[in-house]
This record gives structure tokens, sequence and C-alpha cells, in this order.
């Protein structure tokens, strides 16, 4: 009888060792993805276009002489743009953005000169300018910039045909000319990875930028002789510019998620 118990308590025990190999799980539950924030640095390019306003306090002097024959007058201009650019990142302490870039802009943003000594005026153009500069940028989200900029700028502003107050030619002109100051600027830049739209690497930027040109003495000519007339046209520029830019950046990859 004893015998019979003991065999009896072995074979429960090794069913029950079997049962329980047969339960136990074939998977393990794959862990939670890690995501990790996309970095900023490395390298960009860029492209838009835009709307601009120029304003200058011009007066007319005696040629040779800078004596002021007029007080100074406010004049101005408005008009488009297009914009190309490329520059660099480094993002740094986790949240913050620091670069260096560089960028063209074409376009026409014309306004009004005069000489009120010989009834003259003319509609004066600034063509293309360009600018090189640092900005800093805040990350208000992984994918959202936040930056303030600025830097040293050129411009070229064409030629002007002088003409009467009644719309006459006046038989005078300007040659075109160019002006150098400084900007100060900002604006926002995101990822386009919005509205279930998937585009790594691209970006949208809006800016807002105000150029200040040095003054520039620019001499009015004789149609047909280039001779002095006598008189010329002195102003210093402000030029305001706000305008908006698709954005592609190359080491741009995106949220990495762990694999599981």
């Amino acid at each position: 009888m004893k015998k019979i118990v003991i065999a009896l308590t072995a074979m429960a025990a090794l069913t029950g060792s079997a049962v329980a190999a047969d339960m136990a799980p074939r998977y393990t539950k794959a862990p939670a993805p890690v995501v990790v924030a996309p970095s900023w640095t490395g390298f960009y390019i860029f492209g838009g276009g835009g709307g601009g306003l120029w304003a200058a306090d011009q007066y007319v002097q005696t040629t040779g002489a800078a004596v002021p024959l007029t007080i100074n007058q406010r004049q101005g201009g408005s008009g488009w743009f297009g914009t190309v650019g490329a520059g660099y990142d480094w993002q740094f302490n986790g949240t913050w953005v620091g670069g260096i870039f560089g960028d063209g802009q074409f376009g026409s943003i014309k306004g009004t000169v005069q000489d009120p000594i010989g009834g003259l005026t003319g509609t004066e153009k600034l063509q293309d300018s360009w600018a090189a500069g640092v900005r800093l940028g805040y990350l208000v989200a992984p994918n959202v910039l936040s930056y303030v900029n600025g830097g040293y700028s050129g411009s070229h502003w064409a030629g002007t045909t002088l003409m009467t107050l009644g719309g006459l030619p006046g038989g005078a002109h300007t040659n075109s000319f160019n002006k150098n100051g400084w900007f100060i600027g900002g604006g926002v830049e995101n990822n386009l990875n919005i509205f279930g739209i998937s585009a790594p690497g691209w970006f949208m930027k809006t800016e807002y930028r105000s150029a200040f040109y040095d003054r520039k003495t620019v001499n009015e000519l004789v149609d047909g002789t280039n001779a002095l007339v006598g008189r010329d046209l002195r102003f210093n520029t402000w030029n305001q510019t706000i305008s908006t830019s698709l954005v592609y950046r190359f080491n741009w990859t995106g949220p990495v998620v762990a694999k599981y």
C-alpha cells in the first residue's frame, strides 16, 4: 500500500510540472517606446518671399560743398522681394539653438526722391540686398524655434531718371549706387510635420528684419553728358521686411523611437 501511495505522489508531481511548462508564456511584452527629441544641429537652405518698406531722411546739398539747401524730407517706398539663403545651427543646453547664416534678397521696393530746388522728382528702387549674421533661439517645443538675429547687410539701388513735378523729362538723372549697414530681426521656425502630414526635414519660417544703411551722397547728373548739375541728393535709409520661407534641414530625421 505504501508503495502505491509513493508511486501516485511521484506521478502527480511529474504531471504538475508538465502542465506548468505547457502554461509558461510563449512571448514577452514589448517595452514602451522611448522617444528622443531630434537635434537642430546641422546645415540648412531656404527660399521664399515677402514685402518690404523703406524710409529715408533726405536733403539737397551743393555739390562738393556739402551745404544743405533744403531741410530734411522724409521719403519712402514699398514693394516685394524674393529671398534665398543657407546656414548652420548648433543646439546646446537642450533647448537653445545658435547659428550663422547668409542670404540674398532681390525684387522691387521703390519709392520717391525729390529735389525741390530744381523742381525735380524721381523713383528710387531698392533692387537687391544681402546679409550675413548670427541668430540665437529657444525651442518652445522640440520642433518649434523662436529666435532673434542680427549682422551686416549691403544693398544695391537703381539709378533714377529725374522728372519735373509736371511729369516732363527733367534733363537730369542719378546713377545706381550701393549702401551698407547692419540689421536686427527675429522670427519663428517650425517643422511641417503637422495635421497628420509627414515632412521630415522640411520647415517653414516667418521673419521680420529691420536694416539701417549708412548715409549716401548721390550726384545729380545732366542727361547725355554725366556732367554734374551742381546739386546732390543725400539720404540715409531704414529698410523693413517681413518674409516667409520654406526651409530644408539636411540632418533632420524627426523623433527617434527605440527598437523593441
